[in-house]
């Protein structure tokens, strides 16, 4: 007989840890406005890849990414076009009505830039600095304190986003060598770690000495690599209360860059860890800059943190599958979705909590439907030509005939405008 050990109550807890408690920042003003930390829900974030002094190809990226949910956009500002641009981008983006906070990314000479481009400085929602490339030397804490006064003086709030790839080499060969000498030195990698978070937050605390106030500030530390990342931000929240901006950095293309990111950014939610985030993606040629908001959405809706857009639970296939109409189904009504959620936003509040089923076959097909709000088991191979429909867990109907596509369609759509309507709100399921 076997032996049943005592369940450990603590082992089959199914939700994350308390996020952690960090201090609110307001990044924008208005309706467009954005809280990152304070217990406010975890912030997408995005950036582009325009040049930004291509005013229309900016605007247009910037709108794109803001409509596919991105609740931040960064912007490059490299040199004195790209900052005379970015006045320009903002007003036609207003226009348009895209009110998504815009953050300015500058290195080596943002000082520069924004004290000579006043306008630049005013349009901008929020500046990111890297304290290992602000300056050097001499210069590094004269240009980071301009850069921070311009900050104050213009009300904005500002992201120290220290990277691996350009950490601090002066800090850094300071405790290379003070490892050295010491009498159980680390490994060079562990001492890269602390020195990024050193870097984070010496420049945090430089910033709050010259006036900039906690609530204005967010801080990142980037690096390539999964337990790096996860190892660092750890680090960070165990010893400071800033809001926390999380994203792997480099983290590739396709499949390998979002399972990276998402494993990563993903065990740090989980621990409590992390106010915003950001998947950075490399696009393909040509490719949708906006591919990395909605897998950030996804994450974050995945994992129980968020709901964007209504959800469609599909199996896999099988040999008990071999037609490909729930795959066909299952592809048109997640596309129909994902299209329709702009104007049913409005229309239907909560319909992003949904959940559609559409499943192959009689094994899993009606259980998995039953779960569902609403779902269809369609027949396997060598079942009977019916499909149930499952709603609110129970069996509505069987469609049969070559319009069964269509006609669950039609009952989802129904059941949205039942359940969702604005006039009655949310009906119980």
């Amino acid at each position: 007989m076997t032996t049943l050990l005592p369940v450990d109550a603590s082992a089959i807890q199914a939700a994350p840890a308390p996020r952690g408690r960090t201090i609110g920042v307001r990044v924008g003003q208005g309706a467009g406005g954005v809280m990152v930390g304070g217990g406010a829900p975890v912030v997408v974030q995005s950036m582009t890849n325009t040049d930004t002094a291509d005013i229309e190809a900016t605007v247009r990226q910037v709108a794109d990414l803001a409509r596919a949910g991105s609740e931040i956009v960064r912007i490059t500002v490299d040199r004195d076009e790209a900052a005379a641009a970015v006045p320009h981008i903002k007003e036609r983006l207003l226009k348009m009505g895209v009110t998504a906070p815009l953050v300015g990314d500058f290195h080596y000479i943002g000082h520069k830039l924004l004290a000579e481009h006043p306008a630049c400085a005013q349009a901008l929602d929020k500046y990111r600095i890297n304290p290992g490339n602000v300056g050097f030397r001499e210069k590094k804490d004269r240009q980071f304190g301009a850069i921070v006064e311009l900050a104050i003086r213009h009300g904005k709030s500002v992201r120290i986003g220290a990277n691996w790839g350009s950490l601090d080499q002066e800090l850094l060969t300071a405790m290379m060598n003070e490892n050295a000498l010491s009498a159980r030195p680390l490994d060079a990698r562990a001492v890269t770690r602390e020195a990024l978070v050193r870097s984070a937050l010496w420049s945090a605390e430089r910033a709050q000495e010259i006036g900039l106030a906690q609530d204005r500030i967010i801080l990142s530390a980037k690096v390539s690599a999964v337990q790096d990342l996860i190892a660092v931000y750890r680090m960070l929240a165990a010893r400071c209360n800033y809001a926390l901006h999380l994203g792997l950095t480099e983290a590739g293309m396709g499949s390998k860059g979002i399972v990276a990111s998402s494993a990563a950014i993903g065990v740090l939610l989980q621990e409590g860890v992390g106010d915003t985030i950001r998947i950075s993606l490399t696009p393909e040629p040509g490719g949708d800059r906006s591919v990395e908001v909605r897998v950030a959405q996804e994450l974050l809706q995945t994992m129980g943190f968020r709901t964007f857009t209504p959800q469609v639970a599909a199996c896999p296939g099988c040999g008990r599958t071999t037609s490909t109409v729930f795959q066909e189904l299952a592809q048109d009504i997640q596309g129909w979705l994902a299209a329709s959620m702009p104007k049913w936003r409005e229309t239907y509040p909560g319909v992003e909590t949904l959940n559609v089923a559409v499943m192959g076959c009689i094994v899993n097909g009606p259980g998995e439907s039953k779960h569902a709000d609403i779902g269809i088991s369609l027949p396997g191979t060598g079942e009977a030509p019916a499909a149930p429909v499952f709603v609110d867990g129970q069996k509505s109907l069987t469609l049969r005939g070559p319009a069964i596509a269509a006609d669950f369609k039609a009952m989802v759509e129904q059941y949205i405008e039942r359940r969702f309507r604005r006039d009655g709100g949310v009906s119980p399921s």
